[in-house]
This record gives C-alpha cells, structure tokens and sequence, in this order.
C-alpha cells in the first residue's frame, strides 16, 4: 500500500531547465511535489521534454502533467517559436530580446494555478530570476506579486500561491544551490536552438556557462562551442 504524505502539496513547474530544477529541488525538500511541464512551439520542445521525465524520474515524481500550449506558435513573435526569427549569437543587455514569448509565464501559472485547484496544491514554484527581467517583464518579481493577487480574487480556494525563490539570485548562485541540493544539472537543457548538443553561443548558453566557471564547477552538458 502506498504510503500517504502529509505534507503539503505544491506543484512545480519544470521546463527542463536550470533554474526551474533549482526550484524543483527546493519544492521537492519540503512539500508533496507534482511536476508540471509545458510544450509551447519552442525550438528545444523534445529535448526539454526528454529532460524533463528525466528529472521527474530522479526525484521520484509520480504525479506529473504535461501540457501544450499550441496557440504561441500560432501567435509567433518569438524567435523560440518561429523559425524565421534569429536567434542572436550573444548576450542580450538592453531592451525585450527576440527570445521573449510574449506573455508566456502568466499562461504557464494559469494551468499550474487550475490544477493546483483540482489537486489540493497550495504553493507553485517557478524558477524565475530578476537577472533575466531586464529583457522579459515577466521574469520581475512584482509581476509575480502581482499575480498572486490575481489568484486570490481569481480562485474558489484563496490559499494558493506561486512561490519564487531564486528570483533575486545570480546565475551563479542558483548553480551553487543547486549543487548543494543534489539537481542533476546533466538533466538539464539550457540552449535555445539544439537538441543534441548546445550551441554555445546563444543568450542561454552563454550565461550558463559564465555561471559555471564563476562557480567553478563543470558543466556537465554537451555543447558544439564554448569559445
């Protein structure tokens, strides 16, 4: 017979990526974790995917969802979903970078926040960081607060509430942590544009892998050029 938690429950959402991980991590330590996982059109989709059961399968997560999400590449406007768009070889500093789905994180809190309703969930993580705000207005954390009011004036059950604990940390930091809490970052997919092995030189790549070596750990992903 399985065994009953009596923990509370809480739903994170995982991309497959390094960040959510993080935040999976925390949310698997202290509560009874359901995995959540989106498919929007994006470039990577499979190989997020594949990272994502295999996390889902390291922590030993029964209960998991996957969802898709087919209206943003109907939409398009991003270079993750439409292939005619460019994804740049470089470091966004100013501005909305062309990577930026437009309104992405709020539809990917509304499914999480139904099936917290329907599963008795009362916490979502997400792995948001402000580092990445500057270029995506839904990464801020007032946007998250914000949000939170949204649910309560939204949902039959007022408990529930996204919870965003990276969100004033460094890319460097998270590693940090999350090498701390056991992630297995060769679970993880961070490259906006292959599945194979990481190109190197997209925004997502190269800030995984500043943060790497200012850690002084390993990256433990493949990658086609890292100079």
């Amino acid at each position: 017979m399985k065994k009953i938690s009596k923990k509370e429950k809480a739903i994170a959402l995982v991309s497959g990526g390094m960040d959510s991980s993080v935040a999976a991590a925390i949310a698997v330590k202290d509560y009874d974790t359901a995995f959540l996982h989106i498919n929007y059109g994006q470039r990577t989709e499979k190989k997020e995917l594949e990272c994502f059961y295999k996390l889902a399968e390291y922590w030993d997560i029964t209960r998991t969802l996957v969802v898709t999400l087919e209206h943003f590449k109907k939409i398009g406007g991003s270079a993750l979903t439409d292939e005619k768009i460019n994804i740049p070889e470089e470091l966004s500093e100013k501005g909305i970078p062309v990577t930026y789905v437009p309104f992405r994180n709020a539809n990917l809190l509304a499914v999480a926040v139904s099936w917290a309703e329907v599963i008795g969930a009362t916490k979502i993580f997400i792995g948001a960081t402000e580092e990445d705000a500057a270029g995506y207005p839904d990464c801020r954390e007032e946007f998250y607060n914000a949000f939170n009011q949204v649910i309560k004036l939204g949902t039959g059950k007022r408990n529930i509430e996204v919870v965003f604990p990276l969100i004033k940390m460094k890319k460097v930091e998270i590693i940090k942590l999350g090498t701390e809490l056991g992630v297995p970052f060769q679970y993880t997919w961070s490259c906006y544009k292959n599945e194979d092995k990481a190109c190197g030189k997209c925004d997502s790549c190269l800030r995984r892998l500043r943060a790497f070596k200012e850690a002084g750990i390993p990256d433990p992903i493949p990658y086609i050029n890292t100079t």
